[in-house]
C-alpha cells in the first residue's frame, strides 16, 4: 500500500456551559491521532515514520478562539481544554495539519440561547 494515505482522523468537540452571548464556556476538544514520533517500529522492525499534528486552530466564525502546535511529547489521541467567552457565531471550525501533510476539520454548529425578558 505504499504511496497511500489512509487518514483515520475523527475528532470531537463539546462545549460545556451556558451558550448565551457573553458568557464564558469550556471547550473540549478531542482528534484522534496516532502521532508516531518515529522511534517505534513496526512488526518488520522497520522504523514507523514521524507523523504528529504540527498545528491544531479553532475558529468561531472568522476570529481565532485557540491555536496549539503540539510536539511529539503529546500522546496519541491529544486532548486539549480552553475557555471561551461566547459571541453570536454560527460554528466553531476546528482544523489540524499533520506532518506528512494531511488536513482535518471538524464544523461544530453553534446554538445560542436567546435571553427571553421575564413577565412580571
Amino acid at each position: 500500500m505504499r504511496g497511500w494515505v489512509l487518514d483515520m482522523s475523527i475528532a470531537r468537540l463539546q462545549v460545556l456551559g451556558d451558550l448565551r452571548v457573553g458568557s464564558v464556556v469550556r471547550i473540549r476538544l478531542l482528534i484522534q491521532h496516532s502521532m508516531d514520533t518515529g522511534y517505534l517500529q513496526n512488526v518488520l522492525g522497520q522504523n514507523i515514520p514521524r507523523n504528529v499534528i504540527k498545528t491544531i486552530t479553532c475558529h468561531a466564525d472568522q476570529l481565532e478562539i485557540f491555536r496549539v502546535d503540539p510536539s511529539s511529547g503529546i500522546a496519541a489521541n491529544p486532548y486539549f481544554e480552553f475557555s471561551w467567552r461566547v459571541a453570536p457565531v454560527r460554528s466553531i471550525r476546528t482544523v489540524w495539519v499533520d506532518d506528512i501533510g494531511v488536513e482535518g476539520e471538524l464544523l461544530t454548529p453553534i446554538n445560542l440561547l436567546i435571553n427571553v425578558p421575564t413577565k412580571s
